[in-house]
């Protein structure tokens, strides 16, 4: 993945230092030198994670906190402020106002390459990965669990989505019967294969076109990609 980050602050040896070794450690680094830009840069690339001084020359770091804590589409940013005051009221208000880490000048810039590793690590941590299939018009997504055709939602029972996940990971690989009961049930039998059946024709009729769903016969089932 291509990590992005955006670093702001007046004093061009820090952006360029930050810049530097961000860079050296494999970011993208974007860099803006008062509140306005930074505010149209995070509009513009939407970056992973900010790294924000807080003495600016016209919005403060402050301000563009909540600016950004505001905003549906930015308020899970990881923000690390980057300053000179060493007030620990500073500091407070900062973490309170939704920064999620605090550098005080001067610094070292592998604190800041390992702060900003850290934050990334713990936000991957702290948040499911939403991964969606996609086959032409067929849209699986496994963190919701739904299924969209079309750009229209379909209703699908837990066993279909099961059912459908696993063959939908697996295109192109023919299931046994018994395999794809396990998948979608837990068990599998001989005598639960009509039942498996039944689940495969409504798959077929919800996505709306049978032909991606191949019956493999005497064998079972694979999805055709």
């Amino acid at each position: 993945m291509n990590t992005k980050i955006l670093v702001v602050d007046d004093d061009p040896t820090i952006l360029n230092v930050v810049k530097g070794y961000l860079e050296q450690a494999g970011y993208t680094v974007f860099s803006a030198a008062d509140g306005n830009t930074a505010m149209h840069m995070l509009r513009r690339e939407n970056p992973n994670l900010l790294v924000l001084d807080l003495n600016l020359p016209d919005k403060d770091g402050w301000e563009i906190t909540r600016w950004v804590r505001a905003d549906r589409s930015l308020s899970a940013l990881p923000i690390i402020m980057l300053t000179a005051r060493v007030d620990d009221t500073d500091k407070i208000i900062g973490l309170e106002l939704g920064a999620d880490d605090y550098i005080t000048k001067p610094f070292n810039g592998r604190e800041v390459v390992a702060r900003v590793r850290a934050l990334l690590r713990r936000q991957q941590l702290d948040q499911p990965q939403r991964v969606v299939i996609d086959v032409d018009q067929i849209s699986l997504d496994t963190t919701a669990q739904t299924l969209k055709v079309a750009g229209d939602q379909i209703d699908i029972t837990p066993t279909e989505y099961k059912i459908l996940l696993a063959l939908m990971e697996n295109a192109n690989y023919t299931f046994t019967r018994e395999e794809l009961l396990e998948k979608g049930m837990g068990y599998g039998y001989e005598g639960m294969g009509r039942a498996l059946d039944t689940h495969i024709k409504n798959l077929r009729q919800k996505i709306g076109d049978p032909s991606y769903i191949e019956t493999v016969y005497g064998i079972g089932y694979r999805f055709t990609a």
